[in-house]
């Protein structure tokens, strides 16, 4: 038998199932429905559903055939007009049989509480988020060899020593079959130290343009989140979640792929359940934001990597060391390294589980999907996504947002990660004043325009060289002798930095430059000296040209046959 692909939408009367069978005969098929129960058969093809609500058949219930989509529909009326049938887009739990919903253990100890996939306490109970505090005890080391689980629910161990080799380059913890959680965490705080590069983390604190252009990415929760605010704004009650988020044909089949699980979880597992998904969640967002969207062959790395739950198989005890955590991994292993986008992850984290089930599953099908696609990562889908895809369709989305509250009462500040980033940046910023500094002394002081610049080593020497200068241009000009200094003397007095030198002017280029830099501009010179410069103003000769060209260049200038420019 054939499991179809099928839909289902409702509204306030009646329940609608449409199931798409292109390969079956629509004169020959047969439909149950009774209560919660529904089922449809046409050859090949069999669906059997455990509804949220009870459905009824008084004889309003209608069916259609579309032959060309090849869709059969179905519209069911509600035993209760008005009910409202919550996850009807949770189509693994829809599949479940029905005497399969409950995780209660068949055999029972007499006395002992009993647990299920909620967890021991009541559903409608407050749901507190710390953790019970236990005095420590002193255990053997075959006692701790045995709690070395890990896993969704901390339920599996062994598996890693039976996968060694594909595990070796997905996850960072060695041996965690045999490494107590005390040790893992030890080992991972150790090796984020060893990894954690300030050149790194600086070039990103002070060149951020990239990391600006990262955090205006608007992923697709941020609309559901602001359409689901707006409708609360409005003091309207908020409905299912499967109406501000839905599911992709590909996603949907994804979900009927999966095969339905029931989990015995006690009060503490049902708690690292809830830590650890909010633990990769954090990397799923910030794999999104950095990528905008478009997954690349290192998403796989960038999600397990951020994620201690998957690479460390780490476990928690609060919200608030979950996101120090992360935010030391940011730090330390990706490409853009900037606190901004731990924090924006982390308000990412809180959309989403304020949107509710829907938007969690949505996630974690994209991450499925994603280490489904990479080898060797798609092991941890076995020891973890695929089970959160089915435990999730069950979970009551009030302690979704009871984890979401939580998570926004706690803080994170730089100081407590432990990186030292706060005394780096401080170092960073007095080297950078400093540098700034040095490059401004080495231009000299700032000069107000008219006024003459103060005396230096350098003018000092530049005035000895002028003098030499113009000895020798009264012995090569000749005839103009008193021309040439009276010319000389504005020349020094406007501007230090033109020298005579090799029986010619030149500009002082070193001067010239630290003006510029200064932002300082002066008018041509030559254009203050009129066209009597022009009888006087000579080129100086390079070295490698000939003495002969000199010495009759200096003939022509002794003839008052200077070319002109």
């Amino acid at each position: 038998m054939l499991t179809p692909a099928f839909e289902l939408s409702q509204d306030s009367e009646f329940l609608t199932v449409a199931i798409r069978i292109p390969h079956a005969r629509a004169s020959e098929f047969d439909v149950y429905f009774e209560g919660v129960d529904f089922k449809f058969y046409a050859k090949p093809y069999f669906l059997r559903l455990t509804l949220p609500g009870r459905i009824v058949e008084n004889g309003s219930e209608q069916g259609s055939y579309d032959a060309d989509k090849g869709i059969f529909t179905i519209r069911l009326p509600k035993e209760t007009p008005g009910q409202h049938f919550e996850g009807l887009n949770m189509l693994t739990a829809l599949l479940a049989p029905r005497k399969s919903r409950s995780a209660k253990p068949l055999v029972e100890e007499i006395g002992a509480s009993a647990v299920s996939e909620e967890g021991a306490d009541d559903e409608d109970a407050e749901f507190d988020w710390e953790i019970e505090q236990i005095p420590y005890e002193e255990v053997s080391e075959s006692a701790l060899l045995s709690q070395c689980h890990y896993g969704f629910g901390n339920l599996r161990a062994g598996v890693v020593q039976r996968l060694q080799d594909e595990l070796s380059e997905v996850i960072d913890i060695k041996d965690p079959d045999f490494t107590p959680v005390t040790e893992r965490r030890q080992k991972r705080l150790a090796a984020e130290l060893a990894k954690f590069d300030p050149d790194h983390y600086l070039a990103d604190f002070f060149e951020d343009e990239a990391v600006e252009q990262i955090l205006k990415y608007n992923p697709w929760w941020n609309d559901a989140h602001a359409e689901m605010m707006a409708s609360l704004g409005k003091s309207q009650e908020q409905g299912d979640d499967a109406a501000l988020v839905s599911f992709s044909e590909e996603e949907k089949y994804q979900l009927r792929k999966f095969v339905n699980k029931s989990y015995l979880l006690d009060k503490t597992a049902h708690r690292q359940v809830y830590y650890s998904l909010v633990d990769i969640l954090l990397a799923y967002c910030y794999e999104i934001r950095v990528t905008e969207g478009e997954h690349n062959v290192e998403s796989a790395w960038t999600i397990r990597k951020l994620s201690p739950t998957l690479c460390w198989f780490e476990t928690w005890t609060d919200v608030h060391e979950i996101l120090v955590s992360f935010g030391r991994r940011v730090l330390c292993y990706p490409l853009y390294r900037h606190f901004k986008l731990v924090m924006k992850a982390y308000r990412d984290t809180i959309k989403i589980l304020q949107l509710g089930k829907s938007a969690v599953l949505k996630c974690l099908l994209d991450v499925h999907k994603i280490f489904q696609e990479n080898d060797p990562a798609y092991i941890l889908n076995d020891l973890y996504i695929s089970d959160y895809c089915v435990w999730i369709q069950k979970a009551k989305s009030k302690k979704l947002a009871a984890l979401a509250e939580a998570m926004k009462a706690v803080s994170l500040s730089k100081a407590q990660l432990g990186l030292e980033l706060q005394e780096l940046e401080a170092a960073a910023l007095l080297v950078q004043e400093e540098e700034t500094a040095g490059k401004a002394a080495q231009c000299g002081p700032m000069q107000a325009p008219g006024s003459s610049p103060e005396p230096s080593d350098s003018d000092s020497t530049t005035s000895s060289d002028t003098e030499d200068s113009a000895s020798e241009q009264e012995e090569l000009v000749g005839t103009q002798p008193s021309l040439l200094t009276s010319l000389q003397a504005p020349l020094l007095e406007e501007d230090s930095s033109l020298l005579i030198q090799d029986s010619g002017l030149r500009r002082n280029m070193a001067s010239q430059e630290c003006e510029v830099s200064q932002g300082r501009t002066r008018a041509p010179l030559i254009e203050e000296i009129g066209d009597e410069l022009r009888t006087v103003l000579q080129v100086s000769t390079p070295p490698d040209v000939s003495a002969g060209s000199h010495s009759s260049m200096q003939d022509e200038e002794e003839r008052g046959q200077v070319p002109h420019d």
